[in-house]
């Protein structure tokens, strides 16, 4: 495992993947936590926070181009950056049915789904954690 891939991206890739495994753990812990404490309130806002970070920080990453310089990933950046208020607009309004199913959707769709992708070969993500690809050099006989 090596961060030189991550680190060399420059600092939009960089953040926006610090930004999501921050917001893969702290989510975790918020699904384990009991709801409706402090803790919960203040680490939801943090969380929302770093969802808003890597959604609209997604928006300039084009590795993938499939619809001009966008690709279907960028459908759930748009989505999280409309869920993640709503869902914390329907916490403070006392909807909690609502904001627990949008905020587990969430989880699952915009970090663990669009997260497995990162770790395709070829991607940044994939050489963090399985290294460079492999050169292959030509054979002459």
């Amino acid at each position: 495992m090596t961060l030189e891939p991550l680190v060399a991206a420059g600092p939009v890739i960089a953040t926006h993947a610090f930004a999501a495994i921050g917001a893969a753990v702290l989510g975790v812990i918020q699904l384990a936590a009991p709801k409706g404490t402090l803790p919960h309130r203040s680490l939801g806002y943090l969380w929302a926070g770093l969802m808003l970070w890597v959604a609209g920080s997604s928006l300039f990453i084009h590795e993938l181009r499939m619809i001009g310089p966008f690709s279907p990933i960028h459908i759930l950046s748009a989505i999280t950056l409309i869920g993640v208020p709503a869902a914390v607009y329907a916490a403070r309004r006392g909807r909690l049915a609502t904001h627990r199913k949008a905020m587990q959707h969430i989880m699952f769709w915009a970090l663990l789904v669009a997260g497995l992708f990162t770790f395709m070969p070829g991607r940044i993500m994939h050489q963090v954690l399985f290294g460079p690809p492999a050169t292959t050099s030509a054979v002459s006989n």
